[in-house]
């Protein structure tokens, strides 16, 4: 494909961004409208700062629900895309909203600051590590607001909650724990098949290494297929290992050791469905995930969680069984201490006020694009612990892994030629 973006470096990013004013509505479109982007269109419609001028996917057949979705809310259709650079192309866009499969994360991003857009990014914030430093790159380079939806660095109840452990009410937090316990489906067996009608699997694909079409390794399902997706540590891990990180005021690894494995599903996912993993920082801090997808009565009353130890005591945070979101503080000898909630969910629309505010004032959002880079690294280092049944000793300053050419050759994938595939990669 011959066709060149309108925009080159950072002035001509510059002359692609319309000036937003303080009390102007942002024009705004939807990249990827399945299920995740659909919700995220539902939300934005229900926003007064926000005018939806397009739907995009790849996927005709995702169209009515997400066009009903936002009609229902404002009234009107928005236009409906297919090729997501018509979108770039649209001087009049002020930001997207990508919420594609995980392998178009970086590229879509990429593109979208070159093209003078500031950029909302569904998590895991990358496909590889290589690509998340890109993200954070191009953000700089061209001068754009870009974050991470990793919505609990907007939710009160979890500000209030890294608050209290940072005040040093639970005196000096050590350790953290990261769970993600929450019951996966058995995805079965697939053979290849035809192409549905409606879909344009050739840039579904983007840059990705080319796989027939299968049922199993498309919607939602890519997921659990390396070549698209992350495993559920990058699909759902992320939000918590990015809380539990955030409250031991933790930077990257320095070692990161254990086992991920795939035990309880005989299925066509080429992900694990149980995980141990210790991450070690400087200092002596360390964070423990654990995953489990196979069973149904999660851990400590969630399926999802994080719990903070500190030298007095411990604060654990998430959303329990019939409860909002909220964190709970347990003394040294184990007893409850304090119990507070936000009283409703909600922590999206908190998530897109402050990328809405930061668009306008070019400040950095809570969930930066290098805030959102080193929780995904998380998530990456974790995976290649599981690849290659090794332990890792990370070089922070470098993103390389040291002493390790094979885990060392993880932090990056194999990329065939397509218009979208990143510089640098």
């Amino acid at each position: 494909m011959d066709r060149r973006f309108f925009v080159k470096g950072i002035a001509g990013a510059a002359l692609a961004s319309r000036a937003v004013a303080a009390n102007d509505k942002l024009n705004v479109a939807v990249i990827g409208i399945r299920g995740r982007g659909r919700s995220i269109a539902a939300s934005l419609a229900g926003l007064p700062e926000a005018n939806i001028t397009a739907l995009c996917d790849v996927d005709e057949n995702m169209y009515p629900r997400a066009a009903k979705a936002v009609e229902d809310s404002k009234g009107k259709k928005p236009p409906l895309v297919k090729d997501l650079r018509r979108i770039l192309d649209d001087r009049s866009v002020d930001a997207v909203f990508i919420a594609t499969p995980d392998h178009w994360h970086a590229p879509a991003t990429i593109l979208a600051c070159e093209a003078g857009k500031d950029v909302y990014v569904e998590k895991p914030a990358s496909h590889n590590l290589r690509e998340g430093r890109l993200m954070v790159e191009a953000a700089r380079r061209h001068q754009r607001v870009v974050q991470l939806g990793t919505q609990s660095r907007s939710r009160p109840s979890t500000l209030r909650a890294i608050d209290y452990v940072h005040s040093g009410k639970i005196g000096k937090a050590l350790m953290a724990k990261a769970w993600n316990a929450q019951l996966r489906e058995n995805i079965g067996h697939k053979e290849d098949s035809p192409v549905p009608a409606g879909v344009d699997f050739e840039t579904w694909t983007g840059p990705a290494r080319f796989l027939p079409f299968n049922e199993n390794r498309f919607h939602y399902k890519w997921h659990w297929n390396w070549n698209y997706g992350t495993g559920d540590m990058g699909n759902d891990g992320v939000h918590q290992m990015d809380i539990a990180r955030w409250a031991l005021g933790a930077g990257v690894p320095q070692r990161v050791s254990g086992m991920g494995r795939k035990l309880f599903f005989d299925d066509d996912q080429e992900t694990p469905d149980t995980m141990n993993i210790t991450f070690e920082f400087e200092g002596g801090k360390a964070m423990l995930f654990e995953m489990r997808i196979w069973n149904p009565y999660g851990l400590e009353g969630q399926d999802n969680g994080v719990a903070v130890y500190g030298t007095e005591g411990s604060v654990q945070i998430g959303r329990w069984v019939k409860q909002s979101w909220g964190f709970r503080v347990y003394d040294r000898n184990g007893k409850l201490a304090h119990d507070e909630t936000d009283g409703h969910d909600g922590p999206e629309v908190h998530h897109f006020q402050n990328f809405f505010s930061c668009i306008k004032d070019r400040k950095r959002p809570h969930a930066d694009i290098e805030i959102g880079h080193q929780s995904t690294m998380l998530c990456h280092l974790g995976n290649i612990v599981t690849k290659t049944g090794r332990n890792l000793r990370f070089d922070g300053v470098k993103e390389a892994i040291a002493g390790d050419h094979e885990a060392d050759s993880l932090l990056r994938r194999e990329y065939r030629a397509h218009w979208a595939t990143p510089k640098g990669v």
